[in-house]
């Protein structure tokens, strides 16, 4: 029998719809088979397992999650601008596929869920575009605020996706509606961006 590109495309997509919604503990490959309209034969013919099919979706949404981040940094914008363009990157990109960051750091808690060979690959590809050492530099001209990459990594991942994971929570604490809370991240992507540039980069 010959593989289908179409009918693997539609089983990885319905793979993707599923494992975001559930976590890979969550679902079964019965669910995947059912949200691709197929039966369950068929999938593990394509994917011989559950788990292999949620590697590749796992790396896809972490190439994704990193595409942004990637094309900003590689750009031959000033530090500063790269770091205002990215952040403003991150809400837009956020906004339009808000499951991401839950899915990620759910899932990469799961000591299965990936490998550290792939982490090491994904800050090999962002150290490719030369954003770290440009970061040293500035840093040693005074121009950008000293911290080291952990501090550095933490201060724009939670200023940029907390707002994203705790949308539910904020939501039913002040009482407002998905268009009314959207509306507010926009604001709040100003806010996000002016503060923390003005805080990387202090003005002598």
């Amino acid at each position: 029998m010959k593989k289908d590109t179409t009918t693997e495309e539609k089983i990885k997509e319905a793979a993707r719809t599923v494992f975001l919604t559930k976590g890979f503990e969550g679902c079964s490959s019965r669910e995947i088979a059912k949200a691709a309209g197929m039966n369950v034969a068929l999938v593990n013919y394509y994917f011989r397992s559950k788990s292999q099919l949620f590697q590749l979706i796992f790396k896809a949404a972490m190439e994704d999650f990193m595409e942004s981040m990637i094309y900003v940094f590689s750009t031959d914008q000033p530090l500063e601008d790269k770091m205002r363009i990215f952040i403003e990157r991150e809400y837009d990109f956020l906004a339009k596929h808000p499951e991401l960051p839950n899915f990620i750091i759910n899932e990469m808690n799961r000591e299965e869920a990936c490998s550290s060979n792939e982490h090491s690959e994904i800050l090999e590809k962002i150290a490719e575009t030369g954003i770290f050492n440009d970061c040293q530099k500035a840093q040693a001209e005074g121009k950008m605020r000293k911290m080291n990459l952990i501090s550095l990594t933490l201060l724009v991942m939670s200023n940029c996706q907390y707002p994203v994971m705790a949308k539910n929570l904020m939501q039913s604490i002040h009482q407002l509606t998905k268009e009314e809370y959207d509306e507010q991240i926009v604001l709040h992507k100003g806010y996000v961006t002016e503060m923390l540039v003005q805080y990387l980069f202090p003005k002598q």
